[in-house]
């Protein structure tokens, strides 16, 4: 699967479990719930931020400057305690990591999140994670999970029917382990990390 096909699918699938939602899906612009905390993205959203950002860069030279910025302080805040590798920025796997990872980091805003007006300055490249938030979705433990700002006042059946795409996970790691070995690349890695060279 080519990296933008699985984009279009999953936007398909986005846009498909937003009409079902209707009112019960409270995203907007402006709306940062689900841009604050860090999350561990792959290697092809990593690669498509930095695209986004040379794009960027050539069409707002001041906004991808100013992305720069947010990127350099936000790894300030996180190098002191990244459970992972600081020379690659990937994020080590052990279960130690994985519970330090945990509380790492959950006040921390996305650094391509814009302060003054709470949009993404990298939309139209963000993660697979970032483009699925929001419609209900099975968790690796099969139960469905929405935006704590979403769905409050919906009943099981309706959250159920606005159900996003089960077969989403598995074609992104699909996507994603295709990508690896193209790239020659492993690991997961922070939006700061994946746009700290870019």
């Amino acid at each position: 699967m080519q990296p933008d096909t699985l984009v279009q699918i999953v936007d398909a699938a986005l846009a498909d479990a937003t009409a079902r939602s209707g009112h019960h899906l409270v995203c907007k612009p402006a709306c940062t719930q689900c841009c604050i905390g860090v999350f561990p993205i792959a290697q092809q959203d990593a690669a498509r931020l930095r695209t986004g950002l040379e794009n960027l860069t050539q069409s707002n030279p001041t906004r991808a400057a100013a992305i720069r910025t947010r990127v350099s302080a936000s790894l300030t805040r996180l190098d002191p305690w990244f459970p992972g590798d600081l020379t690659t920025g990937i994020l080590a796997e052990d279960d130690e990591a994985t519970t330090l990872f945990e509380e790492f980091a959950n006040d921390e805003p996305c650094p391509v999140l814009d302060p003054a007006t709470g949009t993404c300055d990298l939309y139209a490249a963000r993660p697979i994670l970032c483009r699925t938030f929001g419609p209900p979705m099975r968790t690796e433990d099969g139960n469905l999970a929405t935006c704590e700002l979403c769905f409050t006042t919906a009943t099981t059946e309706e959250i159920v029917a606005c159900e996003l795409d089960p077969t989403l996970p598995a074609q992104e790691e699909r996507s994603n382990a295709a990508f690896d070995t193209a790239h020659n690349r492993s690991g997961q890695t922070l939006i700061a990390y994946a746009l700290r060279n870019a």
